[in-house]
Parts: C-alpha cells; structure tokens; sequence
C-alpha cells in the first residue's frame, strides 16, 4: 500500500550500476527528490513491465525532479545486458554482493527467495518520504509509482 508512512533515513550504501561505475546511493538524490524502485530479478516479466511502463512515462518524474533509480541483486552483467535491452534511462544498481545488503537494510529484501522484494521509495534529503510496496507475483502499476509525485 502506498504512502507517506514513518520518514526514516536510508543507509549511505555504494553499488555498481550496469556498466560497473560505482553509485553511492546519496549522489540519486544530491540534487533533489529520488525514487528508488526495489524488482526481484532483471529479465523477469513484471520487472520488465515495471521498468518499461517507468521509461515510457519518465518525463513526468523528470519535470518534477525527481531521479529514478532501480536496484535489484542480479549481478552487473545481467544488469547490463537487461538494461540494453530495455534501453532504460535511468541506472540499473546491483545489490549483488554482498548480497542483498542494501535491500535488507531498506527492509526489501526475501531472504527465503534470495532476492529484493517490490519496494519502491520516494528519498528526499536521505530520508524515505513515500513507500509502494507490492507483491512478489504482480507488477506495481505505474499510477501507482505517479503517486510518488505527489509528495514532491
């Protein structure tokens, strides 16, 4: 369920993007508002779907200022050839290793699964001001993820 919920902090974590540059997750949103979207696995269906439905409307967070991002624990290369494919505008960041350190403290990791949950979090100034959260075997709608604007 989407909302504004309890603001928290979100840890000061570095991780590769799709080509291997290090991201230090402060730098999303350096320059305003950031919305960090947590998928189980690149190449997946949903994932595909969400990414997709976000690049295709991605001018709307961009005239509100605000940075998308997505973080999944695949590995940089599956990133990578995920992200050509995809042709997304926005980094792919891999919680690979150590493995789903950043999900789990972001409380969006499965540890049973082995993989970040459906999270999406809308960060101003370092700290969590929106949170969509969804289920493992749907997609969150993009109506849904729009709903983050409204806090900016």
């Amino acid at each position: 369920m989407p909302g504004r919920g309890d603001a928290f902090p979100v840890p000061d974590a570095v991780v590769p993007d799709q080509h291997g540059d290090r991201v230090a997750l402060r730098e999303l949103w350096e320059q305003g508002a950031a919305l960090l979207v947590l998928v189980p696995a690149a190449f997946s269906t949903h994932c595909t779907a969400e990414l997709g439905a976000l690049a295709f409307d991605i001018e709307r967070f961009d005239d509100a200022g605000v940075q998308l991002a997505a973080l999944s624990c695949d590995p940089v290369t599956s990133l990578r050839a995920w992200g050509e494919k995809g042709g997304y505008p926005f980094p792919l960041l891999s919680d690979f290793w150590p493995h789903g350190e950043v999900s789990r403290a972001l409380g969006g990791f499965d540890a049973e699964l082995g993989l970040a949950q459906r999270l999406s979090l809308l960060v101003v100034d370092g700290v969590v001001r929106w949170v969509l959260r969804g289920e493992l075997d749907a997609p969150r709608s993009l109506t849904a993820h729009l709903g983050a604007l409204d806090v900016v």
